[in-house]
């Protein structure tokens, strides 16, 4: 199995939660998710190029893509595009409702 397949079970995933989130009555912000994912993008490819050069890490090329930012392999951001994508997902769709503090005796 390809690094891009192990990558499309979990992006698909995280794309049926984004939509249900953004379908919810309070929805995504998604200037705020631009902006995390522009920070966990470039904190990735400075980690990952570090790891990589050390020794840390190392990948099988078989499965991978050939497309490279520095030496790690673009594989290797669809993890951070998940995350920045699905918390904030799972925030908005489990978090409090309006009304939910009063209930609580707060």
């Amino acid at each position: 199995m390809t690094y891009w397949a192990l990558n499309a079970v979990f992006l698909a995933v995280v794309g049926v939660v984004a939509i249900a989130a953004t379908r919810s009555r309070r929805g995504l912000r998604w200037r705020a998710v631009g902006l995390a994912a522009f920070v966990l993008l470039a904190l990735t490819a400075v980690f990952d190029n570090l790891m990589i050069g050390v020794g840390l890490v190392a990948y099988d090329p078989r499965h991978l893509s050939g497309a490279f930012v520095g030496i790690a392999p673009i594989e290797d951001f669809a993890y951070a595009v998940a995350a920045v994508v699905l918390l904030p997902s799972l925030w908005v769709l489990l978090g409090r409702r309006a009304g939910d503090a009063g209930e609580r005796g707060a």
